[in-house]
């Protein structure tokens, strides 16, 4: 368990990080861009991303992955320790088992929430075998995969699934038949069990990769990348056998809630019952799951600010999976997401809406057209418990109406300050304008329209003018120490905008990790309760996308 204090002064620490965040409105295009309240920020040490880690075997074939289900304790940014029941790994997977390549801490527990993320190939044969190590009293357990026609064996019938008794093991086979995000969950006595913790993921990718999703735009994003010294981090570079389900980045999201006095209770049966003989009177538990009052929300199993966190950090050895997306303006980011637990998380996201692509692993095609996409541009992606969807997320700072590059057309000592931007067909500066954006601008992708324009002519002072928006004067603003104070992207873009002497950032501010200077969007669920952490602001169901220029590497084995 956590010291309580040292939780707070973290959650402190990280607010002068991460809730200075861009307010957002809407344009007439119908997408959401920063208001002129929006802040550059720097992160914490070993700064923290997200990507979709899971497991997998080699592609082709059959593929079998050996699960437990056993109960252990989550951390809580309060410093509760929570009784819980989740799904692992019987033991460590074989070498290259986990994915993505490159994450160089990689586990995967006994017993982890949610469990471990299975990554498989459309048309593979999966075998999953389940053995029941939770407490005797705990009684018979199961997995349903939804969307997947599963057979089972060995174990007994239960009444949605075939289930492995304490002590036990059943088998499940399916086919990956669909493409997508799909949920996994327990089906015996799923009010408690699925409460307690018991629920995952199954990412399917598709066999063939259409070849749109290869070239043209997404090749050129992926050579920018390559370009700055970053990896591939995509599981694939699609998300289904269709040419406009092509992404550049990816983040699996699974929200859900905890019910504390359900867990203690839990505990409390079990620990009372001992070591009893399974199916022995009286050796079953009585957990009442109604009335039901969650005071932990999480995703991915963890709460704000633990789940900035990297991934499979040591403080989290149960919770191995964070939720910190990054990207670079222009890239098409792939979000899965599952609604787990019990309740509907009406999730927003600050700076665009998603682009809904499929719920449930099925592709929202147009009646008329099956070759174009027709889902909607949601909000907020509400997700109703088990429900799965696949949406693409972008950024590209169009209708900011200032130049969020900073760049400036007077003679200041920065080569960067000056460089140019061509608009290629659809008004950005890219490998398709002419002359051709190289892959080493800084500044690819930049929306050519607002090329120049000064967010304020006087940036110290109480009334600019010249640009859309007129900040708070940094002479006489606390900030904190970890505020970047600049409202441009990179980490030399204040020098570029208005010169070597100015006053933003505030003096003796400091970047950690060194060089990231981006904006920061809130994302969180649109239900009040649910971004607190035992009613206690800020926590929960909150993290933040944050949007960095090319020249800083978003490193996703962190």
């Amino acid at each position: 368990m956590k010291p309580m204090i040292t939780k707070l002064a973290l959650m402190k620490t990280r607010l002068l990080l991460s809730a200075k965040v861009a307010s957002a409105t809407k344009v007439a295009s119908a997408t959401k861009v920063a208001a002129a309240t929006m802040v550059a920020v720097a992160s914490l040490a070993a700064t923290a991303h997200a990507a979709a880690p899971g497991i997998t075997s080699s592609p082709g074939g059959a593929s079998r992955f050996n699960l437990t289900a056993q109960s252990a304790f989550l951390n809580q940014p309060d410093g509760a320790s929570v009784y819980s029941w989740g799904y692992g790994c019987v033991s460590a997977p074989p070498s290259g088992s986990f994915v993505p390549a490159g994450m160089p801490s990689a586990f995967c527990s006994t017993m982890q929430v949610p469990g471990p993320t299975l990554v498989v190939t459309e048309g593979q044969t999966v075998t999953v075998s389940l053995t029941n190590n939770l407490p005797t009293s705990a009684g018979n357990t199961s997995m349903i995969f939804a969307g997947l026609r599963a057979a089972g064996s060995g174990g007994v019938q239960g009444l949605l699934a075939r289930e492995a008794v304490p002590g036990g093991s059943v088998t499940y086979t399916f086919i990956a038949t669909t493409p997508g995000t799909h949920s996994y969950y327990s089906g015996t006595q799923s009010d408690l069990q699925v409460e307690m913790g018991m629920y995952g993921a199954v990412i399917v990718l598709p066999k063939t990769v259409p070849a749109a999703c290869t070239t043209g735009l997404h090749a050129s994003n992926k050579s920018v990348e390559s370009a700055h010294g970053e990896a591939d981090w995509r599981l694939a570079a699609a998300a289904y056998d269709h040419d406009k389900s092509c992404y550049d980045r990816e983040y699996l999201f699974q929200f859900s809630e905890m019910d504390p006095h359900i867990h203690t209770a839990a505990l409390n049966q079990v620990n009372a019952k001992g070591n009893c003989t399974a199916g022995a009177v009286g050796c079953t538990l009585e957990v009442p799951t109604e009335p039901y009052h969650p005071t932990y929300y999480l995703i991915n199993g963890r709460s704000m600010p633990d789940d900035m966190d990297p991934n499979y950090d040591t403080p989290y050895p149960h919770q191995p999976y964070n939720g910190n997306p990054h990207m670079h303006p222009g890239e098409l980011v792939l979000l899965r997401i599952i609604g787990q637990g019990r309740w509907q998380h009406p999730f927003h996201e600050h700076a665009n809406h998603v682009r809904i692509l499929a719920r449930d692993a099925n592709l929202i095609l147009s009646s008329s057209n099956a070759e174009d996409l027709a889902g909607a541009p949601l909000f907020t992606t509400t997700t109703t418990p088990g429900e799965t969807m696949d949406g693409i997320f972008y950024f590209t700072g169009r209708g900011l109406n200032w130049d969020m590059y900073g760049h400036h057309s007077g003679d200041i000592s920065d080569a960067n300050a000056s460089l140019p931007c061509y608009p290629d067909a659809n008004g950005y500066y890219t490998t398709q304008s002419s002359p051709a954006a190289p892959v080493s601008a800084i500044n690819y992708y930049e929306w050519c329209q607002d090329h120049n324009k000064p967010l304020e002519v006087a940036p110290v002072g109480d009334v600019g003018s010249g640009g859309p928006a007129t900040l708070p004067n940094p002479l006489i603003l606390s900030t904190g120490p970890w505020y970047g104070g600049s409202p441009y992207l990179g980490d030399d873009a204040t020098t570029r905008a208005v010169g070597p002497n100015t006053n933003i950032p505030p003096s003796g501010t400091q970047a950690n990790p060194a060089g990231e200077r981006g904006f920061a969007f809130m994302w969180h669920s649109h239900n009040e309760r649910e971004i607190t952490t035992n009613n206690v602001f800020p926590g929960g169901m909150l993290m933040m996308m944050l949007v960095d220029s090319r020249e800083f590497v978003i490193d996703e084995s962190l």
